[in-house]
């Protein structure tokens, strides 16, 4: 299962309803941050996801709503006692604004933060994942990023087990995590001999902030989600063309294209403010689709099933 934390849904500036752009992945006690807006560390710590946890965090882009939170988050983890070395991702210029910050605050992490600069295509490996950078198009260089599962173990045949003498027990469990065995008899029986086609494993798109493209169609192609700037309502598309941004239906069309499973609606502006009307909208051009809200947790499972929960008791 991967959870989806949302912990800022607004875009440019926050209002009552919307904080600044962030989202958190978590699978397997492992967390992936996308953008880190202004205040994403009161939300992060209201969601309880731990301070010295295995983490990247992967920045689209340096408009100040998508990355100005992440010096008070490293801060923040620091006083809280975070050990762990922290990796940031991002684009060109990501560096030099996290060193720049650091020595113009006179504030040294006690523990060590990697910053790396990505470029289209560069890939990043993760336990079980890897998080790939796609090229969006805004008014500045922007990075969206794709996580994917490695592909799951197929089927376990249990009859074909029991026929090649594989006793039930410690010895399935082996051959299901892909590791071959060795029967008292000598014989060695090899996962592919009891174990299905691979299974392709969940996928998860983020956009950051852009027109509708290409370049983030071909990267959410089949994805099992697809967060997608959603900025404007339909009806100023002129206004999301200058600005580099999209509107609630151009969100919907790239989902179509894509051919994804889920589309949430992200970084939602201060104009939209009745998430239900935008909801019936977007349905009329694709069904399976959400409007983020700030503290709204998703669950997807790998038969691609996708559940909605809310963080700090709110009722779905």
């Amino acid at each position: 299962m991967i959870e989806v934390f949302f912990l800022g849904t607004g875009g440019t500036l926050p209002t009552a309803a919307r904080g600044l752009p962030s989202v958190v992945l978590r699978k397997e006690g492992e967390l992936v941050m996308f953008d880190c807006g202004e205040g994403t560390q009161f939300r992060y710590l209201s969601a309880h996801l731990g301070v010295n946890k295995r983490m990247k965090i992967f920045i689209t882009h340096l408009h100040g709503d998508h990355v100005l939170g992440l010096p008070g988050l490293l801060m923040t983890f620091s006083v809280l006692g975070r050990e762990r070395e922290l990796e940031v991702y991002g684009p060109k210029g990501i560096r030099e604004f996290v060193e720049r910050v650091l020595a113009l605050t006179a504030f040294e992490p006690e523990y060590d933060v990697r910053v790396t600069e990505l470029r289209p295509g560069d890939v990043v490996r993760g336990r079980g994942y890897s998080v790939r950078a796609g090229e969006a198009d805004h008014t500045v260089p922007t990075l969206a990023y794709s996580l994917e599962e490695d592909p799951k173990p197929g089927k376990f045949n249990v009859e074909r087990a029991l026929e090649l003498g594989v006793p039930r027990g410690p010895l399935w469990k082996r051959l299901q995590r892909g590791q071959p065995v060795r029967l008292p008899d000598g014989r060695v029986v090899r996962p592919e001999d009891v174990l299905g086609e691979p299974r392709p494993g969940l996928k998860v798109v983020y956009s950051g902030d852009t027109r509708p493209c290409t370049s983030v169609v071909e990267l959410a192609r089949g994805a099992t989600l697809l967060i997608h700037d959603s900025t404007f309502p339909s009806e100023l598309r002129d206004k999301a063309l200058e600005a580099g941004h999209s509107t609630v239906e151009e969100a919907c069309r790239v989902a179509l294209e894509a051919g994804v499973g889920y589309l949430v609606l992200f970084h939602l502006s201060a104009r939209i403010t009745d998430s239900e009307a935008v909801l019936r909208e977007a349905r009329a051009i694709f069904d399976r689709v959400l409007v983020a809200e700030d503290l709204m947790k998703l669950e997807l499972r790998d038969s691609g099933e996708l559940r909605v929960a809310w963080l700090r008791g709110r009722a779905a």
